[in-house]
């Protein structure tokens, strides 16, 4: 008899390496010369549909920018429709009414990231004065009554992270991730280097991207399991799991063995125990996952009593 697939509670999909911006910490390498990759509508709703079967929870749509992605409602459409949360990581750069209409749905969040609020800085990392634009619609969202949260990202010496908190709490942003610039894709000083990831990639969760690639997570892009629109996801995702062990653990050390889930925060001793041993004084939220930008840094919740 052959083992059950594994289980799956979240998955990325990258739908597009096109976006306005050209980051300078970019991990896909993403920009205005981008494409939506060879994954075409028929693709992506046929693998949600895998995704749903896999018992996944959200599915968390990114890019490059996702909302520049013809096909982006009836990709939200088809995933609610389906009982998946739905999560869309957009810069805000530009939305127009209809996507208003299609964030407000019940089960749809946003996720963006933020640097600074120093516009040249701004512009210096993302290469476009989109700082006012993106604030702008970070208040309409909170306006709105739109579930949105941030990631600060620190990438360049003499950014204020602290400050670019406080404006984002002034915006009525509550939920708010700091992470550094991971040097893999745009940034990279070299090979690809498995230490930059989280170590938690690939567990109960996994990337498609816009090539029709399967991966741990989106950082980890150069650890393809496979193509789904050849292979199934139920078997594909087996091989994340095992792409997972070989080449990310071994990277990440520090990891704590068995895993627990505090903070899952990149960089840290993933095992962060209470005084009784490796025991998570948090757990990681399912229905609050990994950051594209902020990669396998899930938020967490206090432990339920």
């Amino acid at each position: 008899m052959s083992a059950a697939p594994p289980a799956l509670d979240f998955v990325w999909a990258e739908i597009t390496g096109k976006c306005q911006l050209a980051c300078t910490h970019c991990y896909a390498d993403s920009g205005p010369t981008g494409t939506h990759g060879v994954m075409t509508i028929h693709d992506w709703l046929t693998a949600i549909n895998q995704v749903v079967r896999l018992g996944a929870r959200m599915i968390q749509l990114i890019g490059g920018e996702p909302t520049l992605h013809p096909g982006l409602p009836e990709l939200v459409g088809h995933a609610l429709g389906q009982g998946l949360e739905v999560e869309v990581y957009t810069n805000l750069v530009h939305v127009t009414p209809s996507m208003w209409d299609m964030f407000a749905q019940s089960g749809v969040r946003l996720a963006t990231s933020y640097y600074t609020g120093d516009a040249d800085q701004h512009q210096q990392i993302t290469g476009r004065k989109t700082l006012h634009r993106t604030r702008t619609n970070i208040a309409q969202a909170i306006a709105l009554g739109i579930p949105l949260r941030a990631g600060v990202i620190d990438v360049q010496d003499g950014q204020d992270v602290d400050a670019a908190r406080a404006q984002l709490a002034q915006l009525g942003v509550t939920d708010v991730g700091v992470d550094r610039m991971r040097l893999l894709g745009r940034p990279a000083r070299g090979a690809c280097d498995a230490s930059e990831l989280c170590g938690r990639c690939g567990d109960r969760k996994v990337a498609i991207l816009s090539n029709g690639t399967v991966a741990p997570c989106p950082l980890g892009r150069w650890l393809s399991a496979g193509d789904i629109r050849t292979d199934s996801l139920a078997s594909l995702a087996g091989q994340v799991q095992q792409l997972a062990r070989q080449a990310i653990s071994p990277g990440r050390p520090d990891a704590c063995r068995p895993p627990c889930e505090p903070q899952c925060h990149p960089g840290q001793n993933q095992c962060a125990p209470d005084k009784d041993g490796c025991v998570p004084q948090s757990r990681c939220n399912p229905s609050e996952p990994c950051k594209p930008k902020n990669p396998c840094k899930p938020d967490v919740t206090p432990p339920k009593k």
